[in-house]
């Protein structure tokens, strides 16, 4: 059974720049902890299926594929214009359902479910963009509404490329974190341990990221989400990391600086 959706632009010129850019942002799709949010399904050691992002170019035009078990989710670019997603289920039963064909509405409706997990991540992803001043109130100390100080969050320091990649993986955007979740990820991509990372310098971390309108804590939990806002300061940190100034110091022969994007 194939689900697809096709969306097609009122500017073709633009739709391949478009259609590039979202393979290159979302290589990573294929991981596990991505694979299983947006299929909807838990993956554990025992799950089958290579977890993997394949990009095949067939002439020109390439299109992307994300497997699971027996589905493929792929997505490409159609006549020059259009952008097409669709779900290909091969066996009914890696999505909780049988063969009989009065379970179709309902593989219907978890293939567009999935499409559209896939579509939201990429607009979520592809729009980023910041003015100046935001990046300016990120970087500098500000003072919140209430008279709190707000430490600056200063691009190039390791700890807050860290935290910026850190935030920008999938799992954070669907069911949020807690203080040990991120200073694991955090101390991984610093190459520390959790000793050298405390749980006191996490909490420091969290009432920046709060301050800075980055993060909120939903009430009466501990348990912390990205803003929209948040989003795109952990991204466009993240993207000018890997984009700019890593291959920079590359092509200048400084094998010094650290990479933080997995």
């Amino acid at each position: 059974m194939e689900v697809s959706l096709t969306q097609v632009f009122d500017r073709p010129v633009r739709g391949p720049e478009f259609f590039e850019e979202i393979i290159r942002d979302n290589i990573d799709l294929g991981r596990p902890d991505r694979v299983q949010l947006i299929f909807g399904r838990r993956i554990t050691k025992q799950t089958p299926g290579l977890f993997r992002t394949r990009v095949i170019q067939d002439g020109v035009n390439p299109s992307l594929h994300i497997a699971y078990k027996q589905i493929d989710l792929k997505q490409y670019f159609k006549e020059g214009r259009a952008s097409r997603t669709q779900t290909t289920i091969g066996n009914a039963y890696d999505l909780g359902s049988n063969k009989s064909l009065c379970n179709l509405p309902y593989l219907q409706k978890v293939g567009r479910q999935i499409n559209r997990r896939l579509l939201e991540v990429e607009r979520v992803s592809h729009n980023c963009g910041l003015s100046g001043d935001s990046i300016q109130r990120v970087v500098q100390p500000t003072v919140t509404a209430d008279g709190q100080k707000a430490p600056g969050l200063r691009f190039g320091q390791p700890r807050v490329m860290a935290l910026c990649v850190a935030l920008t993986m999938f799992q954070h955007l669907i069911n949020g974190f807690h203080n040990r979740d991120l200073r694991q990820h955090v101390a991984h991509l610093l190459g520390v341990d959790l000793h050298s990372y405390s749980a006191n310098q996490m909490t420091y971390d969290l009432r920046r990221l709060l301050r800075k309108g980055i993060i909120f804590r939903s009430p009466g939990t501990n348990r912390y989400f990205l803003t929209p806002y948040g989003w795109k300061v952990a991204r466009r940190f993240a993207r000018l990391e890997g984009r700019v100034f890593r291959p920079a110091m590359a092509a200048t022969g400084d094998g010094h600086r650290r990479s933080w994007l997995p």
